[in-house]
C-alpha cells in the first residue's frame, strides 16, 4: 500500500489521485473512525486558506467526519497554526488544515492535527491509511459545515496574547499575506499593535495564492519596503506558518538569519533552553558558523517542521526552524509553527534593543548555496542511481570543510533537490549542475525498480 502521507500532510493537484472529491470524503470517514476514540461528541475543526478547491474539500471531508459522528464547523479562511492552536484551545477531536502551503492554486493540501492541537504522528497516519483502504467507498449525503466565524477573533486574541506589551506606534511595516490564509487577520494583528502597515498580497480570490508573493516571491515585497521607507517587511506564505523578513534597506532577511538572531537574544537574555536550537540539514552552514561565535549549539535533523517540533520536545529545547522561515518556539509548549508569532518575536527583539533589522541580523552572513529543483516522473532510492553517490563523494572531497552536497526528494512534489553550498557560486552552480544531470540520465526505469 503506498503511502497517503508525505513530510506535511497528503498534498497533490486539486482533483486528482487522493484528493478527488470522492476520495476526500471516504478519507474524511476514515480520519474519524481513528481519531474519534471513546469521544461520544467528538468535535472537528475545518479551515482553508484560500484556494478555490478549499471549500468543496472541506464540505467532501465534513461528510465523511459526520458520517462517523462528528459534528463540523469551518473557520474558513485561516492559517494553519491559527487552526491548529484554536482547535487545541477548544477541545476539538481533530483539527484539519486545507491547504498546499507554498505551493500554487492548482495544488492543495490536507493537514490534520490531533486532539492537543500536534501533529499525528508516523503510526496514526498509517491507521488512518489502512483503514481508507478497508474502507473506500465516498460517503455522498451531506452539507458543507457551517461557518464558525468566532475561531478568527479567538485566534487574534491568542497573538495579541503573545504580543505581551510589545508597542508598534511609530513603526512603519510592509506586510505581504502571499493571498494566503493570513490576508485578514495578519493586517489587523498588526494594527492593533500600532503599526502603520502597508498590505500587499492580501486579496485572496482563489487563484492567486503564492502569485509572485509571499515568502516564495519576495520581491515586491523588498521593493515595497525601500519606495515606501518603511523599517522592516514581512512576508507569510499560503498558510501562514512560515515568515521571512526584510530590513529597511530591502534586503532579505531569511529562516537561517531568523533563526540566528532570535538564538542569539533568547541567549543573552538566558532564555535558551541549553544554549541549543534545533535547524534542519538544508540550514546554511553560516548559521552553523554564527552560533558557534555565540556559544549557541545546533542538533540537525530532516527536513520537515514535525522533526523539529519533535526533537524540541524530545530535548526539552526552546527554538528551531528551516531556511524557509519556519520557525517553531519550545517555551510556551505550544510547538507549532506561526509567521506571525515569529514576526512578533523579532519586532520586540528589535523594539528592546532600540536598532534596527539589518543591526540585529548582522551577525549571518550566508555561505553561497544552490538548489536546484529537478521534476523526476518517481522517486527510487537515491543510493540506486549508479553512480549518484559516487559522484557526491567526488564533489564533496573537492569542496572539503569549504561546502557540502545534499541530495533528497520532495515530499510534496514530484522533485528531487540538488544543494551544493561552498565559497564559489559559479563553482557550486557548475557542481549543482552537473549532479542533476547524472541524476536524471540515470534514473531508473520503472521495470528497473521493480
Amino acid at each position: 500500500m503506498a503511502a497517503l502521507f508525505g513530510t506535511d500532510g497528503i498534498r497533490g493537484k486539486a482533483g486528482d489521485g487522493p484528493l478527488r472529491e470522492d476520495r476526500v470524503s471516504a478519507l474524511g470517514a476514515a480520519i474519524g473512525h481513528v481519531l474519534k476514540g471513546r469521544s461520544r461528541d467528538p468535535v472537528a475543526l475545518l479551515g482553508n486558506d484560500g484556494r478555490r478547491s478549499g471549500a468543496w474539500i472541506e464540505a467532501a471531508l465534513a461528510r465523511g467526519l459526520r458520517s462517523k459522528g462528528f459534528a463540523v464547523r469551518s473557520a474558513g479562511l485561516i492559517t494553519t497554526p491559527g487552526l491548529a492552536r484554536v482547535g487545541r484551545d477548544s477541545g476539538a477531536r481533530t483539527t484539519i488544515m486545507v491547504s498546499a502551503s507554498h505551493n500554487p492554486a492548482s495544488d492543495n493540501g490536507i493537514k490534520v492535527f490531533g486532539p492537543r492541537g500536534a501533529k499525528l504522528d508516523a503510526a496514526t497516519e498509517r491507521a488512518i491509511e489502512e483503514r481508507l483502504a478497508a474502507a473506500p467507498d465516498p460517503i455522498e449525503e451531506g452539507d458543507a459545515p457551517p461557518h464558525d466565524a468566532t475561531v478568527e477573533q479567538r485566534y487574534l486574541e491568542l497573538l495579541l496574547k503573545s504580543a505581551g506589551a510589545l508597542d508598534l506606534t511609530g513603526v512603519h511595516l510592509v506586510l505581504d499575506c502571499a493571498n494566503g490564509g493570513g490576508s485578514r487577520i495578519a493586517p489587523r494583528l498588526f494594527a492593533r499593535l500600532g503599526a502603520r502597515v502597508t498590505t500587499i498580497g492580501a486579496a485572496p480570490d482563489g487563484e492567486n495564492i503564492n502569485s509572485g508573493c509571499g515568502s516564495t516571491h519576495p520581491e515586491r515585497l523588498q521593493s515595497e519596503v525601500r519606495a515606501v521607507s518603511a523599517q522592516c517587511g514581512i512576508a507569510l506564505d499560503g498558510d501562514g506558518d512560515r515568515c521571512l523578513m526584510v530590513d529597511e534597506r530591502g534586503r532579505m532577511v531569511d529562516g537561517d538569519a531568523l533563526l540566528t538572531l532570535l538564538a542569539r537574544d533568547l541567549s543573552e537574555r538566558k532564555k535558551l533552553p541549553q544554549d541549543t536550537v534545533v535547524a534542519t540539514v538544508m540550514s546554511n552552514k553560516g548559521l552553523h558558523l554564527a552560533l558557534e561565535r555565540m556559544g549557541i549549539g545546533v542538533y540537525t535533523v530532516p527536513v520537515g517542521d514535525k522533526h523539529v517540533v519533535e526533537a524540541l520536545r524530545e530535548r526539552e529545547l526552546g527554538l528551531g526552524g528551516e531556511q524557509s522561515g519556519h520557525i517553531v518556539f519550545g517555551g510556551d509548549g505550544v510547538l507549532i509553527g506561526d509567521g506571525q508569532v515569529t514576526a512578533l518575536r523579532v519586532l520586540d527583539a528589535i523594539k528592546r534593543r532600540g536598532c534596527t533589522l539589518s543591526t540585529l541580523a548582522a551577525d549571518f552572513s550566508a555561505l553561497p548555496q544552490v538548489l536546484l529543483n529537478v521534476e523526476v516522473p518517481r522517486k527510487p532510492p537515491l543510493d540506486e542511481i549508479p553512480g549518484l553517490l559516487d559522484l557526491v563523494a567526488v564533489h564533496e572531497g573537492e569542496l572539503g570543510n569549504a561546502g557540502r552536497v545534499l541530495l533528497r526528494y520532495s515530499g510534496t512534489e514530484s522533485l528531487a533537490r540538488v544543494m551544493v553550498e561552498g565559497e564559489d557560486r559559479a563553482d557550486i552552480e557548475g557542481r549543482a549542475k552537473a549532479i542533476a544531470a547524472h541524476l536524471v540520465a540515470n534514473l531508473p526505469a520503472e521495470d528497473e525498480e521493480a
